[in-house]
């Protein structure tokens, strides 16, 4: 039977059910915690993702608590993390990044203006964007589905501070290295640093309180240009600042501490045998004494 002849306007396309022939999946959608003591504040950002086919709110919490049990049980794509819910944003940063359930999770951080110092620290402990209270709704949705992507979000001035800081470190990277001064005791601290020794071990190695090994610590953080114990252990390992030294304990040993009891005796024997022709006498016993008045009656 000869096939019958096609019209020009029939619809020849397979149905969009055939697998092969489907169109593309949906984009997925961005879960976003949001985190912020203000409520008027949340509740605008939660509106305005709401009108978003591609943004949805999973949690939102409003102290660091709540936040901390939220990122640890919710996964979620990116979390908007207001600074002041933490009088300490910066230590706050790197620990919900640290709990959060997914590796990938990505963290903007809602600021004040964020100086040059604070801009690198946070970056460094990990936020991917920084906007202040008022940013726009068009460019606050714009910078999470780029921050989503895996790019960073930062006005001008931050970027203008990123990119001095990466200038400064190459150019200490490449310019020719001072002759660095440790002292016995700095060189014994990063020792146990690099051990992963606590302070308070540090301190009973070297034979002084913790108090006195945090200061000695902020001496060597300036000197080698680092700012915690793990730069410090990295840098140590990368200049092989410890290469060839051997620690005082093993070098030599402490002198010991005499007890309170053996001072005297201690000091009355090197006097004795510091003396010319001294000999050490061994102490001879006494002769009885006999009263023969007594012994007659």
């Amino acid at each position: 039977m000869a096939p019958r002849p096609r019209n020009a306007e029939e619809d020849i396309s397979p149905p969009s059910s055939s697998p092969e022939y489907s169109l593309a999946p949906e984009t997925a959608r961005i879960r976003i915690i949001l985190a912020d003591s203000e409520a008027i504040f949340r509740m605008g950002m939660a509106r305005i993702f709401s009108g978003e086919s591609d943004l949805d709110v999973v949690a939102q919490t409003d102290t660091l608590t709540q936040t901390l049990s939220a990122v640890a049980e919710t996964p979620a794509d990116v979390i908007l993390f207001e600074a002041g819910l933490s009088p300490t944003p910066a230590e706050a940063v790197s620990e919900v990044a640290r709990r959060a359930v997914l590796p990938a999770t990505k963290l903007i951080l809602v600021t004040q203006p964020a100086g040059e110092q604070e801009t690198v620290d946070y970056l460094r402990r990990g936020v991917r964007g920084i906007l202040t209270r008022t940013v726009s709704p068009e460019l606050l949705v714009r910078c999470v589905r780029k921050v989503a992507a895996g790019e960073t979000w930062l006005d001008k001035q931050g970027v203008n501070w990123v990119i001095q800081a990466y200038r400064s470190q190459a150019l200490q990277s490449s310019a020719p290295k001072q002759q660095l001064r440790l002292s016995e005791k700095e060189m014994l601290i990063i020792s146990g640093v690099t051990q992963g020794l606590k302070n308070k071990d540090i301190a009973r190695e070297v034979g002084t309180t913790e108090q006195v090994v945090k200061n000695y610590l902020r001496k060597i953080y300036d000197k080698l240009q680092v700012t915690d114990r793990l730069e410090l252990a990295l840098y140590s390992m990368h200049h092989r600042l410890l290469d060839g030294y051997i620690p005082r304990p093993a070098r030599e040993p402490r002198p010991r501490v005499a007890a309170p009891g053996e001072a005297a005796e201690t000091s009355q024997a090197a006097i004795v045998s510091a003396s010319p022709g001294s000999r050490v006498r061994s102490p001879q016993p006494k002769p009885q004494r006999h009263d023969s008045a007594s012994n007659d009656r």
